[in-house]
């Protein structure tokens, strides 16, 4: 399939009746995956257009296609975030493109969200004296996540997406850690560390939530401060919360994901359309620790299957660096609590300084370093506009 502009911008007058292109700009993206553009239309309003360049990339597609028809005007009235609304679809072999509204803003890597959250600035945060001051950025985005985690299952299971119990969250991380171990790559430490965690079966009882399941910084759509829209839908289902957290690890500031918890945690209790007794379980940090931990032996188990010695290199330091980080910080005692939940301490991240975070090669492999990894690229940086909901 031709991934121009051109070509692009004529993609999205065939997938939306009535869409008359005028303009048309690159949208960055997963660039091993997909090409994307954004399409203006007579009328002003943004498109989005997304080219699948594999007949996987285009399934994940049109899974991302299949999620954001089944949120309706009701489920969306439920999130204090805009998601992006499906538009249309054009069919070329075996592969399909696919158009939806673009939302305003640009993404921030994880670093630049965690000195807005950490000082914000004072332009974005302006309010009357009689009105409720703005939200941080963490509390903004431990209401997002809770807003998530308390949409209905049956959003998820009605649309045939997975769902998993919390033991078999546990077997697949197993499985991750099997497949691993069997590169003869990974330091041993490591194995120790991570099958303590997954052989105590109090860190796995929790109750399973709907996530987002990729969760990561370029997925929030930011403008003055706000977290306007949150993207990547390709893989939700019903699963561990922790997924949604671990990303926030990849972070040098640690206060990033001990504000967000605390956030999250305070808006579960007042959520709702969720029972007000729900709280966050004290072993949620433990578990997004260890993915964010293991997305590192997922990054080199795929480049051990691709067959690609650059990515098993990049992948191999990676997981150097995280052993010499977790050899000089004492290890936290699984379930030390996290702000707003049991009283105990939030464990610290396992490399502030270094360590990434990326999902399971089965939540959908790309040819990039796991986010916030050494090396890894800057968060894409799509054109700004006006709000993409269409008209």
């Amino acid at each position: 399939m031709s991934t121009s502009l051109e070509h692009l911008a004529a993609v999205a007058a065939a997938g939306v009746p009535g869409l008359a292109p005028v303009a048309v700009g690159p949208s960055p993206d997963d660039d091993a995956d997909f090409r994307s553009a954004v399409v203006v239309d007579a009328a002003g309003r943004h498109w989005r257009v997304r080219s699948p360049l594999s007949p996987e990339a285009s399934v994940r597609l049109e899974t991302e296609h299949l999620v954001l028809r089944s949120f309706t005007p009701a489920v969306r009235s439920r999130l204090p975030f805009l998601v992006p609304t499906a538009a249309g679809s054009v069919a070329h072999g075996d592969l399909h493109a696919f158009v939806h509204s673009h939302i305003e803003g640009a993404p921030l890597d994880i670093d630049a969200l965690a000195r807005m959250a950490a000082e914000p600035d004072p332009e974005h945060h302006r309010h009357v004296p009689s009105a409720e001051p703005p939200p941080t950025l963490a509390v903004q985005l431990g209401r997002l996540l809770a807003a998530i985690h308390a949409l209905p299952p049956a959003l998820v299971l009605d649309a045939d997406l997975p769902g998993y119990t919390a033991e078999q969250c546990r077997l697949r991380r197993l499985t991750e850690l099997r497949r691993a171990a069997d590169t003869q790559r990974v330091p041993a430490a490591l194995l120790d560390r991570w099958e303590r965690v997954l052989e105590d079966r109090a860190v796995w009882r929790f109750q399973p939530r709907v996530v987002h399941g990729d969760l990561q910084e370029d997925d929030l759509v930011i403008s003055c401060g706000r977290v306007r829209g949150v993207t990547g839908w390709t893989d939700l289902h019903v699963g561990d919360p922790a997924e949604d957290f671990a990303w926030l690890f990849a972070a040098r500031d640690a206060r990033l994901a001990d504000g967000v918890l605390e956030a999250y945690a305070a808006a579960c209790r007042r959520t709702s359309f969720q029972a007000p007794d729900r709280e966050p379980d004290r072993h949620l940090l433990d578990r997004a620790r260890l993915d964010a931990e293991l997305a590192l032996a997922q990054w080199l188990v795929r480049g051990v299957d691709r067959g690609a010695p650059d990515l098993v290199a990049d992948a191999e330091q990676m997981l150097a660096t995280l052993e010499q980080d977790v050899a000089r910080r004492p290890e936290p005692a699984p379930g030390a609590a996290a702000p707003g939940t049991a009283p105990e301490t939030a464990p610290a991240a396992p490399v502030q300084d270094d360590a990434p975070e990326d999902p399971a090669p089965d939540r959908g492999p790309e040819d990039t370093a796991p986010a916030g990894a050494p090396g890894a690229p800057s968060c894409r940086t799509p054109p700004a506009g006006p709000d993409g909901r269409p008209d």
